[in-house]
């Protein structure tokens, strides 16, 4: 029998973690899990529902309504990728907004929220066989992960690419300025929250992506995976 790998992608927001763990999971035939798209799920009913907003986080009845929220990924094999799903609905291209971005790292603070996320994460893995990228995978989530990669690049280039995916999804009123604030304020939050900060595991290994495609990450990766699988 084939070994499988589990392999953690952590890093900061827009440093291209999904799309990379993406062409893994396809390449490899595993399952891709976006653990960021769990939290922007939970942020986005959150904020339907009213609990979050601007100068608002009802704590109480987010934990209270926890176990009503339901998350899942579906394969659509139109575009070949797997796309998130809260109790039921196609949230894909809701989730990707900047009222989500801006509110996400509060939502993913509560320490009830994290648990839930982790122990649904943890499921999912355990046949093995996943690629799942996020802030904590490979400290958190899955400190035994066989493979762990912790993925970086330039505030301006994770800005660009950002603006770039927005205006691809034909998202309206997007603004490279806007985008960069957001992501500067993203990262001092990830790296400074209570919970589950995002901080690179003694064992991952670094990829600074500023000046690479994802085929040059792809020759890249394929090699530690070879290893991986050979028993090195």
């Amino acid at each position: 029998m084939l070994k499988k790998l589990i392999i953690a992608i952590d890093g900061y927001s827009s440093s291209g973690k999904s799309t990379f763990a993406k062409t893994i999971a396809r390449e490899l035939s595993y399952i891709y899990i976006d653990s960021g798209a769990m939290y922007r799920a939970v942020t986005l009913y959150c904020l339907r529902k009213g609990y979050a907003g601007p100068g608002l986080l009802n704590t109480s009845e987010i934990i209270s309504e926890l176990g009503d929220i339901h998350i899942g990924f579906v394969y659509n094999p139109d575009i070949q990728e797997y796309e998130t799903y809260l109790n039921s609905e196609n949230v894909e291209r809701e989730i990707r907004g900047i009222e989500v971005s801006s509110h996400v790292s509060r939502i993913s603070q509560i320490h009830e929220v994290r648990t839930r996320m982790v122990e649904l994460q943890r499921q999912i893995g355990v046949f093995k066989g996943i690629v799942m990228d996020g802030r904590d995978i490979g400290t958190v989530v899955f400190p035994d992960a066989d493979l762990k990669i912790f993925m970086t690049a330039s505030v301006d280039i994770r800005a660009k690419r950002r603006y770039d995916e927005l205006n691809g999804k034909k998202i309206e009123n997007v603004k490279l300025e806007e985008i960069k604030r957001n992501i500067i304020a993203r990262d001092i939050a990830d790296e400074n929250r209570d919970i589950s900060p995002l901080r690179r595991a003694e064992d991952a290994i670094m990829l600074d992506n500023s000046r690479m495609t994802v085929e040059q990450q792809m020759e890249w990766v394929r090699k530690l995976i070879e290893a991986k699988l050979n028993g090195s």
